[in-house]
């Protein structure tokens, strides 16, 4: 992969051979963000975990969000109806979304059912799925507390999931939050992945590398022992 100018330029500036504590890795994250947008800062995870046999899935709840506002599509109806309206949800009713969906719409981020409506929904499975948005337990995007669920969602509640190359990608907020406010994040999105770790695996070899970077800019690893703080081991 063929890197810009301007990427390499900033690349020089960090020591790959260095690891940084959580604050002063968000503040170079931050300094090496020179784009004319505000960059969403993402974190890294890698693995010690083989993902062809191991799987890892979960969610956080980030206290500060990410820096954009999820359109929620409630597939409920009743009393469901009613808290997914007072949670905040974007669209709620059942028969006249799916069509919707099957006609090809898409204007929402998150999907949240009731398990006795999965029978209509899973009908839609091939065009959901290979979106991520089919309503899942173990995201809690499948459920009968929709009302927490949605609120928790628009509040800043962010989905992760072990890829192929044993990596979990995810956003924890923009370059213009706060130092404070990112540490916050940050610390709540590796505290829930190290709760989502499989009872096999060694606590020690869970998370190998965790690096911080912005949409633009490079990456910056923290050290092993602020990721064991963080985590509590």
């Amino acid at each position: 992969m063929k890197h810009s100018k301007r990427y390499r330029k900033l690349k020089e500036k960090i020591d790959k051979s260095k690891t940084y504590d959580l604050h002063t890795a968000i503040e170079m994250v931050k300094s090496l963000a020179t784009a004319k947008f505000d960059e969403t800062v993402e974190v890294a995870v890698k693995l010690g975990l083989d993902p062809k046999r191991e799987h890892v899935r979960g969610t956080a709840v980030l206290p500060h969000g990410t820096g954009k506002v999820k359109r929620v599509l409630a597939l409920v109806e009743g009393e469901k109806a009613e808290e997914a309206k007072k949670g905040g949800a974007d669209y709620v009713g059942v028969d006249e979304y799916l069509k919707k969906i099957e006609g090809g719409w898409f204007g929402f981020d998150v999907v949240v059912a009731t398990p006795n409506l999965m029978p209509k929904i899973g009908k839609l499975g091939k065009i959901l799925g290979p979106r991520g948005l089919m309503p899942n337990p173990k995201t809690g995007t499948l459920t009968e507390n929709i009302g927490k669920a949605v609120e928790e969602i628009k509040k800043g509640r962010i989905e992760f999931k072990l890829d192929k190359t044993g990596c979990l990608h995810s956003p924890v907020g923009k370059v213009s939050f706060s130092t404070e406010a990112l540490e916050e994040n940050i610390t709540e999105l590796l505290k829930a992945i190290y709760q989502a770790k499989p009872s096999s695996v060694k606590p020690r070899v869970y998370i190998k590398k965790v690096h911080i970077s912005s949409t633009m800019g490079v990456g910056v690893r923290l050290s092993d022992q602020v990721v064991e703080k963080i985590i509590g081991i």
